[in-house]
């Protein structure tokens, strides 16, 4: 009579713990299901305030609360070519409230800060990549006193006289910088980086021929061009622009292979839940599809790329060896 009792005792202590732990599934699936359910979401900009990628991270953040119905806000944290914004997220919870908005120095950046020493943070293992948003090639520009109208005599000059012509960048691991270090490695030349805080600066050196060349994204020089205040050479895209379509790519001008291209994307801090993953880029893909964003896109001479989680992942990835390769043989380091 005792066992039997005992044993009752047991099977229902059993069944409620049994219960209790069913419960809890359903609980952590709404937590996820039901997301954003409640605060803000922070958007993370890790570049200043008022630079382009700032500028389209406002425009993205605006069209994604309006999608989700809830209060996005863009947060900037500048520092080390974006390596503190970026470093930032990757050690906050992955619970969708907190976003990355990068470009090409999320890859490069942490590399050239770390040295030989530890990455400040991993972009192929911190972060669950959301969706790519766009692309845009670059223009190689050069100055009038530079009597070159080709690539490939700007190249041959440089290979002739190494070290005597100089070019400029926003910045040391800046994309401006990286695309043309790729090219000086690929054609085999020995070019003079002179890095600046910004593009503005060397724009304007590059006027007063005090620089020789630029890579720089077609609306920040093509109005220099069209004046005829600096001369084009070459798009450092895979194809032509149709912007300047009877400008060559640099790989149909002189450097078989080359292909650089400027992106944006957003990240989430690494383990997002999948299906938050899965929601915001599908609703950046729709966002993507709008005429607004596709006009605000074009005035950076960029287009949409909408791309799925795993294929920027892709991206990344295949990154990351190609720019480690690039700054261990050129020994780019932090300035």
């Amino acid at each position: 009579m005792n066992t039997q009792k005992r044993l009752s005792r047991r099977e229902i202590l059993a069944a409620g713990l049994s219960l209790a732990a069913t419960a809890c599934f359903p609980i952590r699936a709404n937590a996820t299901t039901d997301w954003p359910a409640a605060g803000t979401i922070k958007m993370i900009v890790p570049f200043n305030p008022g630079a382009s990628t700032d500028t389209l991270a406002r425009f993205i953040a605006s069209g994604l609360s309006r999608r989700l119905s809830q209060n996005i806000i863009v947060e900037n944290k500048s520092g080390a070519g974006g390596v503190i914004g970026t470093e930032y997220v990757a050690n906050q919870p992955p619970d969708g409230y907190t976003l990355l908005f990068q470009t090409n120095p999320f890859i490069s950046a942490p590399m050239i800060i770390a040295g030989n020493h530890k990455l400040p943070y991993d972009p192929a293992k911190d972060f669950q990549p959301i969706g790519q948003i766009a692309v845009a090639p670059l223009l190689i520009v050069v100055s009038n006193d530079l009597k070159v109208t080709t690539l490939r005599e700007f190249l041959d000059v440089a290979r002739t006289k190494p070290m005597t012509m100089s070019y400029g960048s926003a910045g040391i691991g800046s994309i401006n910088h990286m695309a043309v270090e790729l090219l000086s490695s690929m054609a085999n030349v020995k070019l003079v980086h002179v890095p600046y805080t910004g593009l503005g600066p060397a724009l304007t050196d590059l006027l007063g021929g005090r620089l020789q060349m630029i890579a720089a994204s077609l609306p920040s020089v093509l109005p220099y061009v069209n004046a005829g205040k600096m001369r084009a050479l070459a798009i450092t895209a895979s194809g032509r622009s149709s912007l300047v379509p009877n400008l060559p790519t640099v790989a149909e001008a002189a450097v078989p292979g080359y292909q650089v291209e400027a992106w944006w994307g957003m990240f989430a801090p690494a383990k997002l839940p999948v299906p938050i993953t899965q929601r915001l880029n599908s609703e950046l893909d729709s966002l993507l599809a709008s005429p607004s964003i596709v006009e605000v896109l074009a005035r950076e001479g960029a287009s949409r790329r909408p791309i799925s989680p795993d294929d920027f992942k892709k991206m990344i990835l295949a990154d990351v060896p190609r720019w480690r390769k690039l700054i261990q043989e050129a020994h780019i380091v932090a300035g």
